[in-house]
């Protein structure tokens, strides 16, 4: 992965709304979930969902299928799985690592 599309992608998740959003939705797993379910459970306006869901879908971290009236919205996990190996692809390699338990993470 190019260096710019994660930073897009990564740029795309730096919201708060938008995190929400995709925890939602990678939660959900590959049923996805109705624009009106996440629009109910995160408590926003349709014209804000669609706007973070817009970014989401152009960086390509989602994807949306109609299915007769409803919009279904899902994680497309390969792009998931590939920024984190992205990040992860290159871990220690200039030293080794020092395991650090994640709630020692401020």
């Amino acid at each position: 992965m190019k260096l710019e599309k994660a930073a897009k992608r990564m740029e795309a998740l730096g919201n708060p709304t938008r995190l929400s959003l995709y925890r939602m939705l990678v939660r959900a797993g590959d049923a996805g979930r109705p624009v009106g379910a996440l629009q109910e459970d995160l408590g926003i306006a349709a014209s804000t969902l669609s706007h973070h869901l817009h970014r989401l879908i152009e960086v390509g971290l989602v994807t949306q299928e109609r299915q007769a009236t409803t919009l279904i919205c899902r994680a497309h996990y390969a792009v998931m799985n590939e920024l984190i190996g992205f990040l992860a692809d290159e871990c220690c390699a200039d030293s080794g690592c020092e395991t650090v338990p994640a709630e020692s993470v401020a």
